[in-house]
């Protein structure tokens, strides 16, 4: 089991990992109590976005969607980290962590509607407890330790998790908001996936540190490692720090990951910075992989049942890429009227002037 950096050497810190790459337990003493129907679940999820960030990409080839970041790689690190939060936790993303908003309840075509840029992608369902994702790097930061005194100030037990990458640790924003945090003891949890660059520059080029969790140390809050690509031992992370923020004890959390594909799908290619060698070892650490082997050997995945998940994420996409298209064009009128309760009268006659035009 992983300590607080309180209680060990800088040196000593190790990523709590419950399976090994082949999908044995090997911390047996860590591994969470979860019942047969929630470690089927973890695997549907994970292979139903492996099989939708797949599809991502290639709608965002065709033209039909806007900005998208790849996910393939980090999928025990998003999911299992959803996993262990409740429905009314909220949830702070950067703009890689689209895959945890829409299991924590945002439609799967609001989420191509924010990528497309349209204003109905940022108009979050009632009873939905997420942000937008923040393009802004590490802004999320600060914004959780923000979502995370409200909840305090009201009594809710709940908390907030903030994700960034192993570049918004980098940020300014990074270290304010731990430290508020931990100055305040909220109830909120930051989640970094580190999964090797901040788009092509290595993390041994952005800090000396010798893990991102170490830093919690400055802060005063609880600083752990896990592997990013075991959803158990990510899961069990999260767990016990949920129970640590509600008890007034913020925690970091570094994920060790990695994505398979590019930093995003705006022109960015992997093989100038990163060799073959280096993703072929990543790679058999695919947390796919791993977690099906488990499964399997405890007689609870099949083949078949993968396959029936992956045709269900398919058809689940069309349908949803579907509706994004059909969703009305904005207009400058309509846009208008989603950023006030009450228009001033000058954007009011800019309505009109607009409308004039055909609202073009």
């Amino acid at each position: 089991m992983s300590k607080p950096l309180s209680e060990v050497r800088i040196d000593e810190i190790k990523p709590l990992s419950i399976l090994s790459p082949s999908g044995e337990v090997v911390n047996a003493e860590a591994v969470p109590n979860l019942s047969d129907d929630q470690l089927k679940e973890l695997m549907r999820r994970m292979v139903f976005t492996r099989t939708w960030d797949q599809r991502a990409v290639s709608l965002s080839r065709q033209g039909r969607l806007g900005f998208f970041a790849p996910v393939s790689g980090q999928e025990a690190s998003m999911i299992g980290s959803e996993f262990a939060l409740d429905k009314e936790d909220w949830v702070c993303p950067g703009y890689r962590d689209i895959p945890q908003l829409v299991w924590h309840g945002l439609p799967m075509y609001q989420a191509f509607l924010y990528s497309r840029g349209h204003q109905h992608g940022g108009q979050i369902p009632e009873g939905v407890n997420v942000l937008l994702p923040q393009i802004i790097i590490g802004a999320q930061i600060v914004q959780a330790p923000g979502v995370a005194m409200g909840l305090k100030r009201r009594g809710k037990p709940n908390i907030s998790i903030a994700y960034t990458g192993d570049g918004g640790s980098s940020q300014g924003d990074f270290y304010e908001g731990m430290n508020f945090a931990g100055a305040f003891k909220l109830p909120c949890v930051f989640f970094v996936q580190n999964n090797g660059y901040a788009i092509s520059t290595p993390r041994s080029k952005q800090t000396m540190a010798g893990t991102i969790a170490q830093k919690a140390v400055a802060a005063g809050i609880r600083g752990v490692q896990i592997d990013g690509m075991d959803v158990l031992a990510v899961y069990k992370a999260v767990s016990e720090a949920r129970a640590h923020a509600l008890e007034g004890m913020p925690t970091l959390i570094e994920a060790i990951t990695y994505r398979f594909g590019p930093h995003s799908m705006s022109g960015d290619d992997p093989s100038k910075y990163r060799t073959k060698e280096e993703s072929g070892d990543w790679e058999l650490r695919d947390p796919l992989v791993r977690f099906r082997n488990y499964l399997t050997g405890k007689g609870l995945w099949s083949e078949e049942q993968e396959n029936k998940v992956i045709e269900e994420a398919k058809e689940h996409v069309n349908e949803q890429i579907k509706k994004a298209e059909e969703t009305a064009k904005m207009t400058v009128p309509g846009l208008i009227d989603t950023m006030f309760e009450t228009t001033p009268a000058h954007l009011e006659e800019q309505k009109a002037w607009f409308s004039g035009k055909g609202g073009k």
